[in-house]
């Protein structure tokens, strides 16, 4: 039985990802003619192209397309399993990759870390803040924190509480424009709307009487951060759909008010999402038990 050339799929995963062979060299530590025969390597054990060549532009092949995801994966897995060997004897050290939302980060992530970081003099974190979803495995990122209904994939994920959203609007805009007392009525009015969420275009509830609607949405303001809504959500400008964590103390203080209250909006959560690998080095595994610890009741 021929053994995986695990050597091979690794390079292969850092040309595909760095686009070059000459870049991967660079960033593997080896000759461009090691990465060349690598990759030649494993083309003829899988009997087909990874990429198409060209004087100016490297593409990756129908094969090389199919076949990326998995060497990502090989090459986390065998360098986890390394840091995990490693790690066995030692104190945790080395630097993170976290990913967070942007204002779930600022909020809620950011001012947890002096507390990790002064009780892991040897670790050092390199925190990524986007309401964007990152590619874990591509760019290298040991976790993230992600908000919503994970799509089905091969990450590992570990929920760590249900996140509540309120459609809402402020006092002012309502007395102006009236109380949506049923979705449908949301057509009539101002939306400000989220580009990043799944569905940006419309709203879909459910009802006390397990009854749905959807709504399709029109108003003046689209962003891509949930907070950047608050300033034109509270000075009247439409209604908005946010998650408790965002909008909770505008609630309290009478700023905005939630409406529709008997309607639902699809469950979302808040989890940690990590490589598919079972190989953790210490360090990321000391992170995720402090963020499930103080995140789980946030």
């Amino acid at each position: 039985m021929r053994l995986p050339d695990f050597e091979a799929w690794s390079i292969f995963a850092a040309v595909a990802t760095e686009g070059g062979f000459s870049r991967a060299a660079d960033v593997l530590g080896l000759s461009k003619a090691t990465v060349s025969k690598a990759v030649s390597r494993l083309e003829a054990h899988v009997g087909a192209p990874l990429f198409h060549r060209t004087s100016r532009r490297l593409v990756l092949s129908e094969s090389g397309a199919a076949l990326l995801e998995q060497a990502k994966a090989i090459a986390a897995a065998g360098q986890a399993a390394e840091e995990a060997a490693r790690d066995e004897a030692s104190e945790p050290v080395g630097q993170i990759r976290l990913a967070a939302p942007m204002s779930y980060g600022i909020s809620r992530v950011a001012p947890l870390l002096s507390e990790f970081l002064g009780g892991h003099p040897g670790i050092s974190i390199d925190m990524h803040l986007s309401d964007a979803r990152v590619d874990l495995i591509g760019e290298r990122f040991d976790l993230a924190l992600r908000i919503g209904t994970l799509p089905d994939s091969s990450l590992r994920a570990r929920r760590l509480r249900g996140v509540t959203s309120h459609i809402l609007a402020s006092p002012g805009y309502l007395a102006a424009n009236g109380e949506p007392r049923h979705p449908a009525q949301l057509g009539e009015h101002r939306c400000i709307g989220y580009s990043l969420a799944s569905s940006p275009e419309s709203w879909r509830f459910t009802g006390p009487d397990g009854s749905e609607a959807v709504v399709r949405l029109a108003g003046p303001l689209r962003v891509n951060n949930g907070e950047a809504m608050l300033p034109a959500l509270c000075a009247g400008l439409g209604i908005a759909m946010l998650p408790d964590f965002i909008c909770e103390a505008d609630i309290a203080a009478g700023r905005l008010k939630p409406i529709l209250q008997d309607w639902k909006t699809a469950p979302i959560a808040i989890h940690i999402v990590t490589p598919p690998s079972s190989f953790r080095p210490r360090r990321v595994s000391a992170l995720i038990e402090f963020l499930a610890e103080k995140l789980s009741v946030a």
